[in-house]
């Protein structure tokens, strides 16, 4: 790994410039779960929203260096796969945030609380693994992570299952139970996202460490 021509270094900035966006992010939702004013939730959104373009066009430029660049750090395809992993968690971060400003949905709940709070821990993961990627000397360290996210992914799980379950027992007007579940789904996901951003951590050690 200590080989390559510094040009390729270009890959590990971009993917720790993408990772701590995405942490930003997360960060912003758990403010807008805890934030009882409408007006103030709104402008966090639109905060997420324009770092969400942001990193955007940090991935662009993963992929534009990808077919600029002969030699890379490791396999292209992964490369590929960990820039949407990580992509994908951006935009379920957006999307979930998104779904409770349009919705209108006053996101003082336990279920969301604790989710926002699960997506910045899982994010906060995210990063330390992939900034642990340029040189691969604390192997420990990654793995840790991984193995945090996943812990996460898991109790992302039972808190989604409590939440609908909760929702439903509690919540009689339907378009609220619709507009609250698409919201938990969109957290939810995100988790998932974070799980597949590890997994692809994980097969780039396994195969260069």
């Amino acid at each position: 790994m200590r080989i390559f021509l510094p040009k390729d270094r270009i890959f590990y900035q971009l993917f720790e410039d993408v990772a701590v966006q995405v942490l930003e992010m997360a960060k912003k939702l758990k403010d807008t779960v805890y934030e009882p004013d409408f007006n103030r939730r709104a402008e966090i959104a639109n905060q997420i929203e324009e770092l969400e373009h942001v990193n955007d066009d940090l991935t662009h430029k993963i992929f534009t260096e990808l077919g600029r660049n002969f030699i890379t750090p490791f396999d292209r395809e992964d490369i590929h796969y960990l820039a949407s992993a990580l992509d994908d968690i951006a935009d379920y971060i957006f999307a979930s945030s998104k779904k409770i400003k349009f919705y209108r949905v006053n996101p003082n709940d336990p279920g969301m609380q604790k989710f926002a709070e699960l997506i910045v821990e899982a994010c906060e993961h995210v990063k330390v693994a992939v900034h642990e990627l340029r040189d691969m000397k604390n192997l420990r360290k990654i793995t840790e992570s991984l193995v945090k996210i996943n812990s996460i992914e898991n109790q992302a799980d039972d808190i989604f299952d409590m939440s609908i379950e909760h929702l439903f027992a509690t919540e009689s007007d339907a378009k609220e139970v619709i507009k609250k579940r698409e919201i938990f789904q969109a957290m939810e996901i995100t988790t998932d996202k974070c799980e597949d951003a590890a997994n692809v951590i994980e097969s780039i050690i396994v195969k260069y460490a």
